[in-house]
């Protein structure tokens, strides 16, 4: 064996007790040198092994790895000049499993409203509505015509602040007020007729004003007469008939027990949206609610509410009027995203406006008036 390597440190590796020649890699057995003789030798500290001191590339220069390299390379890789190779700590250290993270707290969910105020307006308009129906009707056609006039300043009244479209207001209310009247006493006829005179008169009216914006002035205006008052006199036109009292019953009792049955399971069990663009607060549950709690109302009324109708008709009836009352109560919530409202109006506490209400009941009058006729006539 060569002397020469007692005194220094190989250079390439180092030899083992026997002559086979360097042994690139391995991990020696005790030390490389005798204490006493090794003067240029000092102790190595032990480097943990990790991807931050070498990693795979450490392996590619053939270094030995039992719990790190013996030798440090001098192409070493810390995370800064100044790192320690034994002062290493890891990057995201685990929570400690004996110390439970506090879980957040449970919201609670919200109607979105106040409902007691919204109870309470919508009994008293309930008993309005049903004294007047069934003690008068001329006074529940009167009660119509008005919520017809306010619905239309309502309406009027955002899309002059919103869009600055100026539908002229004074032909629209007398024109609505006339055409529910007509309904009553002439019929569809009457409807019509005075349908066409209203839009007549919102064309003549927006002359007396300049020609900037007459167009889509004008427009509104066919638009809301048709809207408010037009689809308003179906609910008069209901009230002819020997049971009419009870048919604008049935048409009523189906539409709020609609709206009950979509905000109760809706709210409940409600996870999958209808039309998150246009009313993000609707979902299918509800939408199945409203179809399940409308059927069975419209069941029972038909069967005990109106002369000659049977309880096969009115699961119907109840599937038309979730129907229609949806898409009515869409059909407002598009204008109003058009609009940039949450509410048409501030009048009902914690219903908004009357156009608030009206909204699943303007569309939902037609299709009950039809079906009615088609069911058991228009006597």
């Amino acid at each position: 064996m060569n002397d020469s390597s007692w005194g220094a440190p190989p250079q390439a590796g180092y030899w083992g007790p026997s002559d086979q020649g360097p042994v690139q890699g391995a991990a020696p057995a005790g030390p490389a040198y005798d204490a006493p003789e090794a003067q240029h030798t000092r102790p190595m500290p032990i480097v943990p092994d990790g991807p931050a001191y070498g990693g795979d590339q450490d392996d590619d220069r053939g270094a030995a790895r039992l719990s790190g390299p013996l030798f440090r390379d001098e192409t070493f890789r810390t995370e800064s000049p100044s790192a320690q190779p034994r002062a290493a700590a890891p990057q995201n250290p685990e929570p400690m499993p004996d110390s439970p993270q506090p879980a957040p707290a449970p919201q609670k969910k919200s109607a979105g409203r106040d409902l007691g105020a919204a109870i309470g307006v919508g009994v008293g308009l309930g008993v309005v509505i049903v004294a007047s129906l069934f003690v008068v009707k001329a006074v529940f056609v009167g009660v119509v015509a008005v919520a017809v006039v306010v619905g239309l300043w309502e309406l009027t009244s955002r899309l002059e602040e919103r869009k600055g479209i100026r539908a002229p207001l004074v032909p629209l209310a007398v024109g609505g007020a006339a055409m529910v009247v007509a309904g009553y006493v002439r019929g569809a006829e009457g409807a019509w007729v005075a349908m066409a005179l209203t839009a007549l008169a919102v064309l003549v009216w927006r002359m007396t004003e300049p020609p900037e914006g007459y167009l889509k002035d004008v427009t509104a205006g066919v638009f809301a007469a048709f809207y408010v008052p037009f689809l308003a006199t179906f609910v008069a036109m209901m009230l002819t008939a020997d049971d009419g009292a009870f048919r604008v019953m049935t048409f009523l009792v189906l539409t709020v027990v609609s709206d009950t049955g979509a905000y109760a399971i809706g709210w409940r069990f409600g996870k999958h949206k209808l039309a998150p663009r246009i009313s993000p607060g609707k979902t299918r549950e509800g939408l199945l609610g409203a179809v399940s709690f409308a059927m069975v109302a419209g069941a029972l009324c038909m069967q005990f509410l109106i002369d000659e109708g049977t309880w096969w008709q009115g699961l119907l009836l109840g599937l038309a009027v979730a129907a229609s009352a949806t898409l009515g109560d869409l059909g407002e919530s598009m204008i109003k995203r058009d609009l940039g409202i949450k509410d048409m109006g501030t009048l009902l506490p914690g219903h908004g406006g009357i156009m608030d209400r009206l909204d699943s009941l303007l569309p939902t009058a037609p299709v009950v008036w039809l079906l009615l006729v088609l069911f058991v006539g228009s006597g």
